[in-house]
């Protein structure tokens, strides 16, 4: 088996799937890169057995059809130090990989693609089709409040619902929860599934906000993504999610509207003067002033800061987790947000006020803090 391809472009299409790789594999075929040399096709798989990922790309010359498993870190390496090189691929039948450039050779011993793991095809699927942007938007709004509790694994993914007239991802670890809506995509049924967070990851760092059209298929068990010659496999997580509509409080007469950019700065500052390990902030609303206290017993640290804003309800103190509202607003784009409340010890409901996009819909909740006496 024989190729010449650009490093550049060879480093690219790794460089796309390469966050599959785990750093510590119970499989060591699982640190390499499956290599297939079909025509001019050159198909590379990485592979952890949850998530697999496969690019497609051209290749200047080849010789030979075959494959084979090529260690991915020092492939990899190698790749980085050279610019926009041609490079031959020359594989014999001892699994000795020569890489030849600019008069210099390096040898790699690669390892029997028989080994490596195949990618089952998904059998009974149903499927929809979306934008990158969609996708993008939905991931990115989403993916920071995921929980990390092993014990309850249905929350460490992002939780798809599937109707004809939208698509709804939420996301949440008890302490905030995100729903993401849009109306302008939709699929054929109504379905539930929950996908886990490392593909989402990886399609967030190659996805574009463009109109690339992502094809979806999934079954009970299993999705797939393909888009351009990228293809991404993951298994789908088990369980039950949680009735995240049930938590969400629908009366709260409290409102205040306030400039994003200005409450995150104030909730950063504020930040230093709060407790390390809650990280608690207290809120005084009073007519159309919004005070931000923070403090550190054990120091004896100390925060005031005002804020202007709209407000319209009952003068109200609660308190929050300052990094998980600081969170909720990087993860917003509107110049003012909305805080809806209705009692010191209720969540809050934060919303993006006049944004851009008249079929997203976004609702983010935070639990409040019991505040110190």
């Amino acid at each position: 088996m024989r190729f010449i391809v650009s490093s550049q472009t060879l480093l690219r299409s790794l460089q796309a799937i390469s966050g599959v790789l785990n750093s510590s594999n119970t499989l060591p075929i699982l640190d390499d890169f499956l290599v297939e040399l079909s025509g001019n096709s050159l198909r590379i798989t990485a592979s952890d057995l949850e998530t697999t990922m496969t690019v497609v790309l051209e290749v200047n010359m080849a010789e030979d059809e075959g494959f084979i498993a090529v260690p991915a870190k020092i492939l990899i390496e190698l790749l980085k130090t050279y610019g926009d090189t041609p490079l031959t691929f020359s594989i014999n039948e001892n699994y000795v990989i020569e890489i030849a450039a600019d008069g210099a050779k390096f040898h790699i011993t690669g390892h029997n693609a028989e080994e490596f793991p195949r990618v089952p095809e998904l059998e009974e699927t149903s499927g929809f089709t979306l934008s990158s942007e969609v996708l993008l938007s939905a991931i990115n709004k989403t993916i920071f409040a995921t929980g990390s509790d092993d014990l309850r694994p249905a929350m460490s993914g992002v939780n798809c619902d599937l109707a004809t007239d939208s698509i709804i991802f939420v996301a949440t670890d008890a302490h905030k929860l995100v729903k993401y809506k849009r109306t302008d995509a939709s699929a054929d049924t109504n379905v539930s599934f929950i996908m886990p967070k490392k593909p989402l990851n990886q399609l967030k760092n190659i996805l574009t906000a463009n109109d690339t059209p992502i094809a979806i298929s999934y079954n009970q068990k299993n999705a797939r993504f393909k888009f351009n010659n990228i293809d991404l496999f993951c298994r789908l997580i088990e369980g039950r999610y949680p009735n995240y509509e049930a938590v969400i409080p629908t009366d709260n007469p409290n409102t205040l509207i306030v400039d994003r950019l200005s409450f995150i700065t104030t909730l950063r500052r504020g930040s230093f003067f709060a407790n390390k390990s809650t990280n608690q902030i207290r809120l005084t609303i009073s007519g159309q002033e919004l005070f931000v206290d923070a403090e550190d017993i054990d120091f004896a640290h100390e925060s005031r800061q005002r804020l202007s804003c709209n407000y319209s309800g009952e003068d109200m103190e609660i308190g929050f987790n300052s990094r998980f509202l600081i969170e909720m607003l990087v993860n917003l784009s509107t110049e003012n947000v909305r805080l809806e409340l209705s009692a010191p010890n209720r969540a809050g409901i934060l919303r993006p006020v006049d944004g851009e996009n008249k079929a997203e819909d976004i609702l983010m909740l935070v639990m409040p803090v019991m505040l110190n006496s």
